[in-house]
C-alpha cells in the first residue's frame, strides 16, 4: 500500500495537520484553532477523519525552525511528520 507523509505545523498559533498529496492543489487538512500540541489520540482521530492512518511502524518526528531563517531570536516554528496510508475502504 502506498505511503504518504502527514505533517503538523504551528508557529505558536493554530495547529494544522495535513496530508501531502503531490499533484493536488488542495491537501486534506484539519486545524485546531488554539491550545496545546494535539495529543497522539487527537492526531489519529484527525487522520481518520481525513481517511488516513499512521503506517505500521511509523512514528512522529519533530523539527524546529526559526521563523526567520538563521535568526534564533525569532519565534520557533514546529513541524512534525509521520508516514501515513489510506485507511482500508476509505475515500480520502
Amino acid at each position: 500500500m502506498k505511503t504518504l507523509t502527514a505533517q503538523m505545523a504551528s508557529n505558536g498559533g493554530a495547529w494544522r495537520l495535513y496530508v501531502v498529496v503531490y499533484g493536488e492543489s488542495q491537501w486534506p487538512t484539519v486545524r485546531w484553532e488554539s491550545g496545546p500540541v494535539p495529543t497522539g489520540a487527537q492526531r489519529r482521530e484527525a487522520l481518520a477523519c481525513l481517511g488516513y492512518e499512521v503506517a505500521p511502524g511509523a512514528a512522529w518526528s519533530w523539527e524546529e525552525y526559526s521563523q526567520e531563517h538563521g535568526d534564533d531570536s525569532t519565534p520557533v516554528v514546529l513541524i512534525a511528520a509521520v508516514d501515513v496510508r489510506e485507511q482500508e475502504g476509505a475515500t480520502a
